[in-house]
């Protein structure tokens, strides 16, 4: 590996421990010069409350980035994913999906609790 290569992983991990510290974040080693991607979980004891996965692509002309996440569990399936041209865009968007996500679910929930109290 490169000395460029290994700056940029070393680059890529400062920023994914700026973004997100509370996360234990392991860079995977790279296959291809595109590519880097991690993986950062959360636990509480000895469960995993929830995995981040984070891709960056980077071409000759931009970087871009694939971050995705699953909730509670070793195994827990993937919930949804978000791309964007930065680290902390990516997140962001992902989070207010599931901000906006967890209001419909809200709701929904009221109405039919609203049902059952007539």
């Amino acid at each position: 590996m490169g000395n460029s290569k290994t700056e940029t992983i070393n680059n890529f991990r400062k920023e994914l421990l700026k973004i997100m510290p509370g996360y234990k974040w392991t860079i995977h080693k790279p296959n291809a010069a595109q590519w880097i991607e991690a993986t950062g979980t959360m636990s509480s004891g000895f469960a995993r409350v929830s995995t981040l996965h984070v891709l960056r692509k980077q071409t000759l002309t931009d970087i871009s980035y694939e971050v995705k996440s699953s909730g509670y569990g070793l195994r827990a399936p993937w919930i949804a994913s978000r791309e964007d041209g930065t680290l902390s865009r990516a997140l962001r968007s992902l989070q207010t999906h599931y901000e906006t996500m967890n209001g419909i679910f809200r709701s929904a929930a009221e109405k039919m609790q609203d049902g059952r109290n007539v």
